[in-house]
């Protein structure tokens, strides 16, 4: 059996990205025939982003912040591309009745993983710097600035694969998020030798 790593997140900085840089596999993500512009990605994040920031700033308690920020992601990200990749190779031979299952479980495990984190953004804000043309995709970067922090970098990859514009995967500081939930969900199936259904029971408490 494949012996998987976990790696927790507990914050949305540079101590908590220090996972070290990962690498990934694009091709199997963005679409073939290129035909996002640069300008259209960059506008997406500008959008995404200026959402982001309110939620940040709004004041509000850390469930509804978890909520919105549920509804950002489903709103900006390219959630069913995301979630087979996490799934990895299990996701071939998953009904399509699991990988619908795993898909809105995935949805709702990364909004309340990652906006749990986003507590330490209050005061902070993301602006979007530059964007360019990579293969079939654009990687657009933008600066996270903390209180008391140095800024650091986040990427947003956007391609049009689904028919929309959408980001489908994010770097931070060099980390790969989508390639450490696909270590975390292996790491759960593997704990359950393999059943997707229980892993997905899993998820739907993690996070």
């Amino acid at each position: 059996m494949m012996i998987r790593t976990q790696t927790p997140m507990n914050k949305l900085s540079r101590r908590g990205f220090s996972l070290g840089l990962a690498s990934i596999s694009i091709a199997a993500l963005a679409s073939p025939a290129f035909a996002i512009s640069e300008s259209k990605a960059r506008s997406l994040v500008d959008l995404l982003v200026a959402d982001l920031n309110k939620i940040i700033s709004s004041g509000k308690s850390e469930r509804s912040m978890i909520k919105d920020f549920e509804k950002l992601f489903a709103k900006y990200a390219d959630i069913p591309v995301m979630a087979r990749y996490a799934l990895g190779a299990d996701a071939r031979s998953a009904s399509s009745g699991q990988l619908r299952k795993f898909t809105k479980a995935f949805q709702g495990y990364i909004a309340r993983k990652y906006g749990k984190q986003f507590r330490v953004f209050i005061g902070g804000k993301v602006v979007v710097k530059s964007s360019r043309k990579v293969k079939s995709f654009i990687e657009v970067k933008s600066m996270a600035h903390l209180k008391g922090q140095a800024p650091f970098e986040v990427k947003f990859l956007v391609s049009d694969k689904s028919g929309k514009d959408k980001f489908f995967n994010m770097f931070i500081e060099g980390i790969n998020m989508l390639l450490t939930e696909r270590t975390e969900i292996g790491a759960m199936l593997d704990k359950r030798r393999g059943n997707i259904d229980k892993m997905i029971a899993d998820l739907k408490k993690a996070g």
